[in-house]
């Protein structure tokens, strides 16, 4: 009884840490990327706080590797377009993935 536990144990652990060591991850990012990605974010986050039409809306953003990703509600998809244009101008982004949804 108290071995069949244990080895359920073990092969549950087992496969575990399998999946785990499976698992797909970022490649890490050098300090000075992380820097860039951080200003960038901040940038983008103070461009869309200072728009008055934005104030009602919590809008994500966050950065990695140059990629702004935004995410949150809007009204409408004129609305989701202004945003992503108001960040495509900040210096520094690579691409946006505008994963705004219009409720």
């Amino acid at each position: 009884m108290k071995f069949n536990i244990v080895i359920r144990t073990l092969v549950l652990s087992t496969m575990t840490a399998a999946f785990t060591a499976c698992a797909s991850t970022r490649p890490p990012e050098s300090a000075g990327e992380y820097l860039d990605d951080s200003v960038i974010t901040t940038r983008a986050k103070s461009l869309l706080a200072e728009d008055n039409f934005f104030k009602s809306f919590q809008i994500g953003v966050e950065t990695y590797q140059g990629v702004v990703q935004l995410s949150g509600f809007v009204d409408s998809q004129t609305t989701s377009d202004k945003a992503y244009e108001f960040v495509k101008s900040v210096k520094g982004v690579r691409s946006i993935k505008n994963n705004l949804i219009v409720k």
